[in-house]
């Protein structure tokens, strides 16, 4: 087939699928599809759910929104972009990706290329996905359709590194079959691509991106245990030590989301079942996954020495999406801090102006307070630097809080040295 004439169906319409369909189809027939239904119709309707994408860009003839696996069946090259979250056992859920392996293997044809862009661990695409493709097609892998792996780096809410602008990893089972998706992909990114030598050194180098991330962030939320029971500011000394030419400056905060708290289980995994039990890593997700209870008993504590703990005290805490201007809730630390501070028969108002209200309600069962119901709060934690919080810095926290209120500045976001008098600041 001519490279110009490709079909190309995505399925998964989330942070990754949407905008890689969208960008696709300024040079492609797309075939957009996901399972929800609501979530398809508001795409027909130019809506974007996400927040990011705007009207026009929805609206593109190339693009065609579909939640009828029918309708997959035109394409020559098939991107599988579904969510690979953890189960409650903190081990891989597989269940998307394998249904979307089915969904393709009931349309696939000679000459197809389906291309994994979730993130797995080493040996998914070959070992998992490539039998279900062929058990439910008839049809065998690398004779009569060919499979690759090219991992998703989007990173929402982050205008600098855009799907155009960041190298994007490919790999594929053969040669052909890596020029053939390089050329599609080619069409779409602005920096470089890179080939890797086989699809399980692309997987491999997915899941350790973020667990190198995850691993930095938990030593520094360490460090900021210690410091804080030493009496010092954590990003002070961070501030200090970056002026060092190779001290790399990550800082405290909550990990949450759909990578970084996500994608170190799916190495674990796949560590313990060739035998090793990985040391570092596990304890890197046992520190970040600890600091939202961390915060909630700190507050506390700064609580009980000032005497304020009573029946009515008040809590606000601004933000609770995982990351500063999304609207994503997955996986988000800031729920740990109500469950904790609730736990102890407090009073806990939550405000997020990005966040929908019916989803943190219907995944968290936690309320999302309008901004005017928060004064006369005892402490204030500001968990997420959303823009609004960032531009009303202490203005926003004097107009919801006491004036002598604890606050916890989780993203040292505010200006200490404009600190009202009577507030107790605390930062990560």
């Amino acid at each position: 087939m001519q490279q110009d004439q490709e079909i190309i169906a995505v399925l998964g319409l989330g942070y990754v699928g949407l905008p890689l369909a969208i960008a696709l189809s300024k040079h492609y027939r797309v075939i957009a599809y996901d399972i929800n239904p609501d979530k398809v119709n508001e795409l027909k309707n130019g809506q974007d759910y996400l927040y990011s994408i705007n009207e026009s860009q929805l609206n593109h003839n190339n693009l065609e929104f579909t939640c009828n696996e029918s309708d997959i069946n035109h394409a020559s090259v098939y991107i599988v972009a579904v969510q690979t979250p953890v189960n409650h056992n903190r081990e891989p859920d597989l269940s998307s990706l394998l249904q979307a392996t089915k969904s393709i293997a009931a349309n696939l044809d000679n000459d197809n290329i389906v291309v994994y862009e979730a993130t797995v661990y080493p040996g998914v695409t070959e070992e998992e996905c490539v039998p279900i493709l062929e058990k439910y097609s008839s049809l065998k892998c690398d004779r009569d359709f060919d499979v690759a792996y090219s991992p998703e780096r989007i990173n929402p809410g982050d205008e600098m590194h855009a799907l155009e602008n960041t190298t994007k990893i490919i790999s594929a089972q053969n040669q052909k079959t890596l020029e053939r998706v390089s050329a599609i992909y080619s069409k779409i990114i602005k920096s470089s691509l890179h080939k890797t030598l086989n699809i399980k050194v692309a997987e491999a180098a997915k899941v350790i991106e973020n667990t190198q991330r995850d691993i930095n962030i938990a030593l520094m939320n360490e460090l900021s245990i210690i410091f804080h029971r030493l009496g010092i500011d954590t990003n002070d000394v961070i501030d200090a030590a970056s002026t060092k030419w190779n001290f790399i400056g990550y800082r405290p905060g909550l990990v949450g989301g759909h990578c970084i708290g996500v994608d170190p289980y799916y190495l674990t995994y796949k560590s313990l079942k060739v035998g090793y039990s990985p040391r570092i890593i596990l304890s890197g997700r046992s520190v970040n996954d600890s600091m939202g209870n961390y915060i909630a008993r700190y507050v506390i504590k700064e609580l009980v020495k000032t005497k304020k703990i009573s029946k009515d005290t008040t809590i606000s805490i601004l933000g609770f999406s995982f990351k500063e201007n999304v609207a994503d809730i997955r996986n988000t630390r800031v729920a740990d801090i109500v469950t904790e501070l609730e736990s102890y028969d407090l009073i806990v108002k939550v405000y997020d102006p990005v966040v929908n209200k019916t989803e943190v309600k219907d995944t968290y069962n936690i309320q999302i307070d309008d901004l005017n119901t928060l004064s006369s709060s005892d402490a204030v934690i500001l968990a997420v630097s959303h823009h609004e919080f960032v531009e009303k810095g202490w203005g926003l926290v004097k107009q919801i809080a006491k004036e002598d209120a604890v606050v916890f500045d989780v993203k040292a976001i505010l200006d200490r040295n404009i600190k009202p008098s009577k507030m107790n600041l605390f930062r990560l």
